[in-house]
């Protein structure tokens, strides 16, 4: 089914490409200054640091559902090797085989093309087997820190978790926002909680994954029009699944990384940091998410942190 109308609209008004320049390879990830920084650490007050992400087991998020995204795999290669000869310090080694999106990840600039293109205009083709990705790898994605911004939807509800295929809206957001007490601003990186990963915490990985509460294509303009740096939530498929629209699969993916050039995140545990926030009555925090920088990577794990 081709893309709509409707979605070629909304790619008109959110698209950066040639913002940043030519050759701009980390698109919204320029809204992050020095000066963003700068102020963001000035929400650090009482230094509580809030781990964001799931542990790496073999037993994770992933249930076959998106072919070839496997959980990781351990696997020891050495144990108490005294390498240097009897006697000497022994040493173990580890590995890991997994999918670079298995648990809490960012999602990279090349992880999804439409039309046969990537953010600012580049090809898809650029994606090979043997290099993956030759231009807007994750290794260019720049040390992410900045103002964390949690738009705690569901709380906004009055609920602990919204119902599966609950489109998150510009409206919810903006009420998100009004309970949050703060405004997002440019170069934030906005966390959307809606409570969806308490059926993963609770054992039940299929309720997890379908059907999913999630961003709903309209928002994407909300955050183009907050120059929001990144978005990052709860969920598995971070938008809304099944879709809203039929037969329009991953339009926010498309919005958000084609051509916004924005990074986004799933998978991320927001059940901590709701219940922290709640507690100090404020929704913003420095936000430490630096991505692993896999060369020609479409994506990277990440273990976010959100210091109070």
């Amino acid at each position: 089914m081709p893309l709509p109308q409707e979605f070629h609209e909304i790619a008109r008004r959110v698209n950066n490409w040639g913002r940043w320049g030519a050759d701009d390879e980390i698109g919204t990830l320029n809204l992050i200054t020095e000066q963003v920084v700068r102020e963001a650490a000035g929400c650090i007050r009482s230094g509580r640091r809030v781990p964001l992400a799931l542990p790496l087991r073999q037993d994770g998020v992933q249930t076959g559902m998106i072919p070839g995204r496997v959980n990781p795999l351990h696997t020891m290669v050495a144990i108490n090797q005294e390498i240097f000869g009897p006697g000497t310090v022994a040493t173990s080694d580890d590995a890991v085989t997994m999918g670079l999106q298995a648990a809490t990840h960012w999602d990279g600039l090349t992880h999804v093309s439409h039309s046969g293109r990537l953010y600012n205009d580049r090809p898809a083709t650029s994606v090979t087997a043997h290099d993956g990705a030759t231009v807007l790898g994750i290794e260019k994605a720049t040390p992410i820190t900045s103002r964390g911004v949690l738009l705690d939807v569901a709380r906004a509800h009055g609920t602990d978790r919204l119902p599966g295929g609950h489109p998150v809206t510009p409206e919810d957001l903006d009420a998100a926002e009004e309970l949050a007490g703060t405004r997002v601003r440019a170069g934030d990186i906005v966390l959307v909680r809606t409570g969806q990963l308490q059926h993963y915490l609770a054992g039940d990985r299929q309720g997890y994954a379908f059907p999913s509460p999630g961003l709903s294509v309209r928002t994407p303009e909300w955050f183009r029009a907050r120059d929001v740096a990144a978005v990052a939530n709860d969920t598995l498929t971070f938008e809304i699944f099944p879709p809203e629209i039929e037969g329009l699969w991953m339009p926010v993916h498309a919005l958000h990384l084609v051509e916004m050039g924005m990074l986004q995140g799933q998978n991320w545990n927001l059940e901590e940091l709701s219940a922290a926030c709640a507690e100090a009555g404020r929704y913003a925090f420095f936000l430490s998410a630096v991505a692993e920088p896999f060369v020609g990577g479409s994506g990277t794990p990440v273990a976010p942190v959100a210091v109070l």
